[in-house]
């Protein structure tokens, strides 16, 4: 019954065009179109774009993906690897990464593997999400070669792999997999001359421009609200941009502007959801060493003529609001950063990468991070991906040991919270900000979650009130691995940051105990680190964090 009813709340947030699309699909599957001989564009395009990705090889045999090495012996399917390993395999990102135009026999061994390892239409790299990361990527690696370079049976399956993806574009997910299909679409058509490239042109475009629109909010953010994806599509912004650029097309110069705009104010919007690390925050699937950094997108956009404001040093206090996104950030001029989530899971209808986390933070001092979430280091549909996406994973409170929000399977959401009464105030001397969330409403007790940072000089205050009936509540924080917390009486504990600096945090309202937990800031990583558990005694719980700037 209960896995019902999480099916049930989870479908009915769903687009009739993801339903329809999902049985679609089901009864038809992707078929043999008859070959046109392919034709490449009279202009042409020559790449010759940054990278930001290192290799995986360098030799074609042993890989390393998501912190797994492996000696590959030629089954592009073989199931003894973990389904992403296999993916990222397909994806064949070292045709574009790193250095990549070094090693001319390594690109065309890679190529060359591929085709004769996949027959047509069969195993995982014919999946449209794979099929689009690598068309881009063969297109980036054929416009580096001499047109007579390129073997006509790479054209032949480069052709083929692109009839496939028209027939499973993904209405079904749509998001950034349906943004990844559009990109693909325009590769290949700019590549590709004759009525075969203008056709894909033509359907690339026209999924791009309906999808620019519906996937970036009116602060900059992707509006599936993962740092880590906001970074990836602001690169897929910054390759379209390069692609017109290189290769001069009409239709490709008529978007320059907007695919311009989008990426100006999306580098904005990642600006302020860094720690002074330079390194994402980690909500919801936010892992590092996946997406490009700010830095990356900085120098991309430099080459594309697209500067970034430099970075203003705060005044003693600072804080910003991201409404359209829900997040907010409080800065202070000694390198410290809170940035909070009081959003949203993210779009109705497609909050596969969400967390239950709202009204969770992440705190840096002296530019060092202290509180962090826990980080993604797998997906899948198991207990550990599970853990990672729950509540007790997050620096905010869990009530009746229930997650705010219905986290489920590996990519599904059923009863969301939705925060509420957000606000940001400024005074002299101090920065409050407030939410609420009405994730526990849908238990018998009715509790609604009340939380404000209240920042000042050299304090941060978190307190929490829950209006409703529970049996147990438990605020959860989170440490850096290389954070020490040792207790100094039964509600206060020093913090011991990497550098020796000592910070005090004093818990009121609350029996506070040290657990060990994991954290997890890349795919395949689990590091051990320390939590504290603030069992709440009574309806309210206030907790300060102290420092010294001396």
């Amino acid at each position: 019954m209960k896995r019902w009813s999480l099916f049930l709340h989870t479908v009915r947030y769903l687009k009739l065009w993801q339903l329809f699309y999902q049985i679609y699909y089901r009864i038809r599957k992707p078929h043999l179109i008859p070959l046109q001989k392919p034709v490449l564009r009279g202009a042409g395009v020559s790449w010759s774009f940054p990278a930001f990705l290192e290799p995986a090889t360098d030799d074609g045999v042993t890989f390393e993906f998501l912190g797994q090495v492996a000696h590959f012996n030629g089954n592009w399917n073989d199931a003894s690897f973990p389904k992403l390993w296999l993916y990222n395999l397909h994806y064949q990102d070292d045709l574009s990464a790193k250095g990549a135009e070094l090693h001319p026999d390594l690109c065309e061994h890679l190529v060359d593997s591929w085709i004769v390892g996949n027959p047509l239409l069969k195993g995982n790299g014919w999946e449209p999400y794979c099929l689009s990361l690598r068309l881009v990527n063969w297109v980036k690696y054929f416009s580096r070669l001499k047109p007579e370079q390129v073997k006509p049976e790479w054209l032949r399956s480069l052709v083929s792999q692109a009839n496939a993806l028209e027939q499973q574009l993904e209405f079904h997910i749509l998001g950034n997999h349906l943004f990844a299909n559009a990109k693909a679409m325009v590769f290949v058509g700019a590549f590709l001359g004759g009525e075969q490239g203008a056709h894909w042109l033509r359907k690339g475009l026209k999924l791009l421009d309906v999808q620019l629109q519906e996937q970036f909010l009116d602060d900059g953010a992707h509006f599936e609200l993962s740092p880590m994806y906001h970074a990836t599509l602001l690169w897929d912004l910054a390759d379209l941009l390069a692609l017109r650029a290189a290769s001069g097309i009409p239709e490709l110069d008529q978007r320059a502007e907007p695919l311009a705009s989008h990426f100006a104010k999306g580098l904005e919007w990642l600006r302020a959801m860094i720690h002074p690390d330079g390194q994402i925050a980690l909500f919801n699937d936010a892992t590092l060493g996946v997406a490009p950094t700010l830095s990356d997108l900085q120098l991309y956009g430099k080459q594309l003529g697209i500067t970034s404001p430099p970075e203003a040093v705060p005044r003693k206090l600072q804080s910003r609001r991201l409404r359209s996104s829900g997040y907010a950030t409080i800065d202070w001029s000694e390198g410290h950063r809170l940035l909070a989530d009081v959003a949203r899971v993210g779009p109705d209808y497609q909050p596969g990468h969400a967390h239950a986390d709202t009204l969770s933070f992440e705190l840096s001092l002296f530019s060092q991070r202290v509180l962090v979430n826990s980080g993604i280091s797998q997906y899948g549909d198991d207990p550990e991906r599970h853990r990672q996406r729950s509540t007790s994973a997050h620096n905010t409170v869990e009530v009746d040991g229930e997650n705010s929000s219905e986290v489920w399977a590996g990519f599904r959401v059923a009863r969301r919270a939705k925060p509420f009464d957000v606000d940001l105030q400024e005074s002299e001397g101090q920065t409050l900000l407030r939410a609420s969330h009405d994730g526990y409403k849908r238990l018998p007790g009715k509790v609604v979650h009340h939380r404000r940072w209240l920042a000042t000089d050299e304090t941060l205050q978190i307190q929490d009130e829950l209006h409703g009936q529970f049996q147990q509540a438990v605020a959860h924080l989170h440490f850096h691995p290389e954070v020490i917390v040792e207790p100094k009486g039964e509600s206060r504990f020093n913090i011991q940051l990497s550098d020796g600096r000592a910070v005090m945090l004093e818990v009121f309202g609350g029996d506070a105990r040290l657990a060990s937990s994991s954290w997890h800031p890349y795919f395949g990583v689990s590091m051990s680190n320390q939590k504290l558990l603030l069992v709440l005694t009574g309806s309210k719980l206030n907790t300060r964090i102290t420092w010294s700037s001396v």
